[in-house]
């Protein structure tokens, strides 16, 4: 039951859909019934839905037959008035008939009058065809003696469309007089010279062009300028927006119209003056100052007259004579930065308006051309930079450069021309940079070291301490403690390198600015900079400090404590690097810094030169020794001239204390050798072919207070007997001679345990020869005492076996 009540329900919703569609085909367009009959398709009713439509068929039909039924009686009305009417209208043919034979007799003789009126509009219409013709041939007339003045004012464009309008309009309707043949042979002629004088005006403007690049290039670059300093503030300040007005876009600025007709656009030769114009708004754009008309004018021209391409020849290979021209830089560019502008601002005028030119003409010049002339440009401009930079001898001046070429750069690349082979030169001019830096910088440090008193920087105030400090970072807690007045252990010099070194630094990072680096690589660039600054220069005018002639001891001193405090700076000028340049050191491939090899270097440099200075000391006062070797009286104190060289040693040593222990104990073991050395070779020299016993006590005077000396311990550090071992050689051999203890000698010799053990078989050989000979000498008339003669014997045994050992150790 349930289902045969839903079968009722949609079959009571299938007919009024049908329904619908039926009210909707009755009422809807014709053209649009197929949406509403697609719908019955869709459907599963179709055969039910035809059936609806039959009925209403049969439905209509019956209505139509009633409405035809209702309307027959008047039907047959209509057909009986119309009867009526026929009789009526053969009464009024006949009346017509009638009217008309009348009608053609009362004519005639208007007819002869009609005939005469036909010969007068004939002969008016013969009139009417000369004026007319007479009309053709004035406007002909008219364009003509336009086109002459127009000629006559230079008003070549509009000339030529009127001698385009004068043959191909008005000319053909008239070309069959006489006048007309003239006009036509004449064209020819008049278009060669609109062509001619086009050129001309094309030739001014190229020339015109040339001349004023440079304004062109110099705006140009002002543009690029201002841009960057406003991309500048935007990145310092991105929540400021700025003031500036828009820049005009590169290629709406022109509204010179391709076919304006105004005599001074005619008449301008291509550059606007813009010289008295004020800058205190917005630099005018670069093409603000070129009005292109001339070329555009000849472009159409030659367009028009079918020479497009032969124009085209033209402008290319005369700009590229010009680019030639613009390429060639002056001989003395390298002199002043005016010179590098001049040849920059030419250059990008040129291109400037060859990049106009490019973008407002369709085919005079293309991007190969431009690019082929860029490339041109760019290895001239790169090869004239090489060669002229490399005469740059003023830092500064070369910085001016690089700022100077980044600018270009940056202007060419606004409109499209690849720089990065600028930026790859620049790398180039930046090893050039340095090397003029380091120059600049080997002078500056001469300056400090030559200007510098090489004694330790007094302190008399607070403010003078936090000055001192604030310029070089030193820490010391016990000279903080320390009242006023009171010393820094460096000179002057320490704080000034170590600021010019920071300065160097500078100067190096203004070069890396706007190259396009990554911060490693500056960090980079920087580094081995300085690294070259320490290495060579710096260490340079250490050594030329330290070896000249007339530097002292005290300098020297003062130079080993002042690099081994810059020694210790190193790491802060790692930090200072490190803060401008956001590089940890840390980072892979990050170069360090040799400065301490650089201090190292140079301390121990001081160093040598400390020992030698020393030893030269040295030999200056043993030069002063005047020894008695003859002399039988036996003294009781040591020479004047050692007893001013041990006072001078311990003046020098006691300057020592600031220095490293090592290297004062250095010092101190160097000078007590060298002296013993000395020592022993001033008493077996040559000249001294014979001595006495008594000079040889005085000499172990000498050698005594040498060891006194070394013995009071000049320098702190040294163990016991440490610094007497470097006379243990002469000690040795004096006690041989003067305890006279040859057995021993003899019979120790070549023992670990030898006594005498220091003491050469050829050097106790060779003063037993000056003995033995003043010996004989001096007893020539005592020859025959028993004493005399067994001490001579003895001498004479001692020698013999001296040299028995020496030939049998040899």
């Amino acid at each position: 039951m349930e289902r045969g009540k839903m079968a009722e329900a949609e079959s009571l919703e299938t007919a009024a859909e049908h329904e619908r569609i039926l009210r909707e085909i009755e009422s809807t367009d014709t053209a649009c019934i197929g949406p509403t009959l697609r719908s019955v398709y869709d459907g599963e009713e179709h055969g039910r839905f035809m059936e609806k439509l039959e009925t209403r068929i049969r439905n209509h039909d019956r209505e139509i037959e009633k409405m035809c039924n209702f309307h027959y009686q008047g039907f047959v009305d209509s057909i009986t008035e119309l009867l009526k009417v026929r009789g009526e209208a053969q009464k009024l043919k006949n009346q017509v008939t009638d009217t008309n034979r009348k009608l053609q007799h009362e004519g005639k003789e208007l007819v002869i009058a009609m005939e005469e009126l036909k010969q007068c509009r004939l002969q008016q219409r013969n009139i009417s065809a000369t004026v007319d013709k007479l009309m053709l041939c004035l406007p002909v007339l008219e364009m003509y003696s336009k086109l002459r003045d127009q000629m006559k004012t230079k008003r070549h464009y509009p000339a030529l469309k009127t001698l385009e309008h004068l043959e191909h309009t008005y000319l053909p309707q008239v070309s069959h007089y006489r006048f007309c043949k003239v006009m036509v042979d004449n064209i020819p002629k008049l278009r060669e010279e609109i062509k001619d004088v086009s050129m001309s005006d094309l030739k001014d403007f190229l020339e015109s062009i040339r001349k004023h690049s440079d304004k062109i290039g110099e705006t140009a670059m002002k543009q690029a300028q201002q841009q960057r300093n406003l991309d500048n503030i935007i990145l310092q300040q991105p929540r400021i927006g700025s003031k500036r007005k828009p820049k005009k876009d590169a290629y709406t600025i022109f509204d010179t119209e391709i076919g304006s007709t105004s005599p001074k656009s005619e008449q301008d030769s291509g550059i606007l003056d813009v010289e008295d114009e004020e800058d205190d708004e917005e630099v005018p754009g670069a093409q603000d100052l070129v009005d292109f008309s001339p070329v555009y004018r000849c472009l159409h021209i030659y367009s028009v007259l079918g020479a497009r391409e032969t124009f085209e020849n033209y402008y290319r290979k005369q700009r590229r004579k010009q680019a030639r021209l613009v390429l060639q830089p002056p001989s003395n560019m390298h002199e002043t930065l005016d010179g590098y502008r001049k040849y920059f601002n030419q250059i990008v005028g040129f291109f400037v308006v060859e990049d106009h030119i490019l973008h407002t003409t369709q085919g005079l010049v293309n991007r190969a051309y431009i690019d082929e002339l860029w490339e041109m440009a760019l290895s001239k401009t790169i090869a004239a930079l090489r060669t002229h930079s490399s005469y740059c001898s003023d830092p500064n001046l070369v910085l001016d450069l690089k700022n100077l070429i980044v600018l270009f750069a940056d202007t060419l690349q606004v409109y499209g021309f690849p720089v990065n082979q600028l930026f790859d030169m620049l790398l180039e001019i930046r090893d050039q940079y340095s090397e003029t830096l380091l120059k600049k910088w080997s002078g500056i440090f001469r300056n400090i070291l030559d200007s510098d008193n090489y004694s330790p920087i007094p302190v008399t105030s607070e403010e003078i301490y936090k000055k001192v400090v604030g310029q070089f970072p030193f820490q010391d807690t016990e000279l903080e403690k320390q009242p006023f007045p009171k010393k820094f252990p460096f000179s002057e010099f320490v704080p000034k390198v170590y600021n010019q070194i920071k300065e160097f630094i500078y100067a190096c990072l203004k070069f890396s600015e706007d190259l396009h680096l990554s911060s490693t690589e500056v960090d980079d660039m920087i580094r081995k900079s300085t690294n070259l600054l320490l290495t060579r220069t710096l260490s340079s005018s250490l050594q030329n400090v330290i070896k000249r002639k007339n530097i002292g001891l005290t300098e020297l001193v003062q130079i080993i404590i002042n690099t081994t405090h810059l020694e210790k700076s190193c790491k802060y000028l790692e930090e200072f690097i490190t803060n401008i340049t956001n590089v940890l050191p840390e980072t892979v491939h990050t170069t360090k810094l040799y400065g301490t090899t650089t201090f190292k270097d140079a301390r121990h440099a001081a160093e040598e030169e400390i020992y030698t200075n020393l030893n030269q000391k040295i030999d200056q006062f043993l030069q002063l020794a005047d020894y008695d070797w003859m002399t039988g009286d036996l003294g009781n104190k040591a020479s004047d001239y050692l007893v001013d060289l041990i006072a001078f040693l311990r003046n020098t040593f006691a300057v020592f204390t600031h220095l490293p222990g090592k290297v004062a104990q250095t010092a101190c073991m160097s000078a007590c050798k060298h002296l013993a050395t000395s020592l022993m070779q001033l008493l077996l020299e040559a000249e001294v072919r014979q001595l006495t016993l008594g000079a040889l006590q005085q000499f172990n005077l000498d050698v005594r207070e040498c060891e006194q000396f070394a013995r009071s311990g000049p320098v702190p550090g040294f163990q016991e007997d440490t610094l007497q071992l470097a006379f243990i050689d002469l000690r040795q051999l004096l006690d041989l001679f003067l305890q006279w203890d040859w057995s021993t000698y003899l019979a120790d010799y070549g023992q670990p345990t030898c006594k005498y053990l220091r003491v050469n078989p050829v050097t106790a050989l060779t003063l037993l020869e000056k003995m033995k000979d003043t010996s004989r000498k001096n007893n020539m008339f005592a020859q025959f005492r028993k004493n005399e003669r067994d001490k001579q014997k003895l001498i004479d045994t001692v020698a013999k076996q001296l040299r028995g050992l020496i030939s049998q150790h040899s």
